[in-house]
């Protein structure tokens, strides 16, 4: 309750829907402390955002993007990023794979969805194939590459998400059997997803 408090105070100063001062209270109904706006009384809900992506494949190998912003900056990563609105999450994660690997990607299924509610994120990744086997290195990539089970540079990933997908993936591959993975994250500090 404590940290969802200063979040809420953290992020919240002024209303967005008439630029009045807000103040922390709980709502009539609530049981949450929440940021209040004094003059029109919205009340500003903090919700968790949602990250999506894709485990994209081509001839059975995956690709990974070195990250070129922070955090994490030169670790290994799926392409994935911030779902936008008006955009479902398969959308999201065919263009932030467009964004990060300049790759055109065909979505088979959901294959994993991870609850990190320290950071206040949900982390969903869709197994997917690549069309024609292109891609690049999009602004926020130095550099994407395909990699097979045994190259995977383990440790140089740059989220447990990303880790915790892959190692799904090549022990699912085994059987030829992809079910869809639920998992809540741990709660190591310095790193995010």
């Amino acid at each position: 309750m404590l940290s969802y408090l200063l979040i809420s105070m953290k992020l919240m100063h002024f209303c967005t829907a008439c630029g009045h001062e807000t103040t922390a209270k709980i709502p009539l109904g609530d049981q949450k402390v929440r940021q209040v706006c004094s003059n029109c009384r919205t009340i500003h809900y903090v919700n968790p955002k949602v990250i999506c992506g894709a485990l994209a494949l081509w001839e059975n190998k995956v690709l990974l993007c070195r990250r070129a912003i922070e955090p994490r900056y030169g670790l290994w990563t799926l392409p994935a990023g911030y779902m936008e609105l008006f955009e479902t999450m398969e959308q999201g994660s065919a263009r932030e794979t467009r964004e990060e690997a300049e790759a055109e990607i065909e979505i088979e299924q959901l294959y994993c969805m991870y609850n990190i509610p320290r950071i206040g994120q949900i982390y969903t990744l869709f197994k997917a194939n690549i069309i024609n086997g292109e891609f690049g290195a999009g602004e926020e990539t130095i550099e994407s590459r395909l990699f097979d089970e045994h190259e995977i540079p383990w440790d140089e990933l740059a989220f447990p998400s990303v880790e915790r997908t892959l190692r799904h993936y090549f022990e699912d591959r085994k059987s030829n059997h992809f079910p869809m993975h639920l998992e809540t994250l741990g709660s190591r500090l310095d790193q995010t997803g």
